[in-house]
């Protein structure tokens, strides 16, 4: 068993007010709470990973290159690996969701970019 208290977890800032945190997790699988600012979106990106988005709050839009979704609470979306996305908080609250991306990954995919 590998517990991750929520407040000792290893947290990564993006940018200003766009927070992600790394939960338990693996090599196979890992686990990132997030919180967004209105407004705010990421850039539009790809990876190796699939991912799972889950909004536990507030409200999303996931862009890719041929749709887009907008999710609302508990509401999740799948992207399959190298889909290159963006996610953006189309709402007037900050909102907070939890990426599962397989394989797991670290923030380096963030730190590393050029």
């Amino acid at each position: 068993m590998h517990p991750v208290p929520f407040d000792e977890a290893e947290t990564y800032e993006p940018e200003a007010g766009w927070r992600r945190v790394a939960m338990a997790g693996s090599d196979q699988f890992s686990f990132e709470w997030f919180e967004k600012p209105p407004g705010h979106s990421s850039p539009t990106h790809d990876h190796e990973n699939e991912q799972v988005c889950l909004v536990v709050g507030g409200e999303l839009t996931v862009y890719t290159e041929d749709d887009e979704v907008t999710l609302g609470r508990f509401d999740s979306v799948w992207l399959d690996s190298w889909e290159a996305h963006r996610v953006e908080n189309s709402g007037d609250d900050v909102a907070v969701g939890i990426d599962v991306f397989a394989p797991g990954r670290s923030f380096d995919f963030w730190t590393d970019r050029e």
